[in-house]
């Protein structure tokens, strides 16, 4: 294998790992919307832009919360 042919094959497991880290978090948030929205309602444009800004961590927490939250303050409460 060249030096071109490894560059370009590390390159390419770069580039598809990052871009499962993308579609993974990408598939959080669409639960996490889904799930806030079957269960408050229509979800206001500041509520989907944190969710979709939101880290791995931190999307995690909300939907954990959300199985015991009463209100949608509750989920995002620190």
């Amino acid at each position: 294998m060249t030096t071109s042919d490894r560059l370009r094959a590390e390159g390419y497991a770069e580039g598809r790992a990052r871009g499962i880290v993308i579609g993974q978090a990408r598939a959080r948030a669409e639960c996490l919307t889904e799930q806030l929205t079957f269960k408050f309602g229509p979800l206001s444009p500041h509520v989907l832009a944190t969710i979709r800004a939101g880290t791995a961590d931190e999307q995690q927490a909300w939907m954990q919360r959300l199985l015991t939250a009463t209100t949608l303050d509750q989920v995002f409460a620190e």
